[in-house]
Formats: structure tokens, C-alpha cells, sequence
């Protein structure tokens, strides 16, 4: 366990934690595209998504959609988007992403939080659950 999500993961780095499961784990994303910005990731380093086990890619899809719920419940948005890109950092996350017009998904646009927001952020997702 090397990379930067397996740290995070482990607590070795710290985040603003939504929610784990025994296989998965959901933060928000530090560079956010928008408020509420969630990353979603097995517990296992795996670079691609689609080199998962079809249980544990299938367990990622439930466990993405529970947290997506929870988001749109707390952040007020038109609908949560999902992208997997996987370029960024070789293991497999699910961006959760509130929107309010297609520009919020292009990850060309980014938010900047207090540490509080964030704070409040998580709780309120965390609050939904």
C-alpha cells in the first residue's frame, strides 16, 4: 500500500472522510469541482476499474450510489454526476461530482473551500447517510 489513496485510506494522510465500508472508502476531494466533490475507492489498489473483480467493481457501483444519495440529499444541486477517469492517480476512484450546469463535470473549473466548509461538507453528506 503506496499510493497516495492507499495513505489516505490507512490514515497515514488525512481527509475529510463520508464513509467506509470493509471494501470501500469515500472522501472529498481536496481540489474540488464543485461543493460536495466526493471521491469513491476500493480499499484495494487497483489501477483500472475495469481490472477489478466483478464483485468488487459491482460493490464500488453500490456503495458510489449510496454516497451519491446522501450528496444529493445534502448539497443542494440539479443531479450528481459520476466520472471515472483514472488518469491522475493509479488507483481506481469514482468522482462524485454535484451539478448545476455540464462546466461543474469538466474538471476544467474548481471551487476553493475553507477548512471549515470542507468540514461542514463532510459532516452534512455524513449526516444523509
Amino acid at each position: 500500500m503506496g499510493g497516495v489513496f492507499s495513505k489516505i485510506i490507512a490514515g497515514e494522510i488525512p481527509c475529510y472522510k463520508i464513509d467506509e465500508d470493509e471494501n470501500c472508502f469515500a472522501f472529498l476531494d481536496i481540489n474540488p469541482n464543485a461543493l460536495g466533490h466526493t471521491l469513491c475507492m476500493p480499499k484495494k489498489e487497483v489501477d483500472k476499474i475495469f481490472d477489478l473483480s466483478e464483485e468488487d467493481y459491482n460493490h464500488l457501483m453500490q456503495f458510489s450510489r449510496k454516497i451519491a444519495l446522501a450528496i444529493r440529499q445534502a448539497i443542494p444541486c440539479k443531479r450528481v454526476g459520476i466520472s471515472v477517469i483514472g488518469l491522475e492517480v493509479p488507483h481506481t476512484h469514482v468522482h462524485l461530482i454535484p451539478l448545476q450546469t455540464m462546466e461543474d463535470i469538466t474538471f476544467q473549473k474548481k471551487v476553493s473551500l475553507t477548512l471549515e466548509e470542507f468540514e461542514t461538507t463532510a459532516q452534512k453528506i455524513r449526516d444523509c447517510l
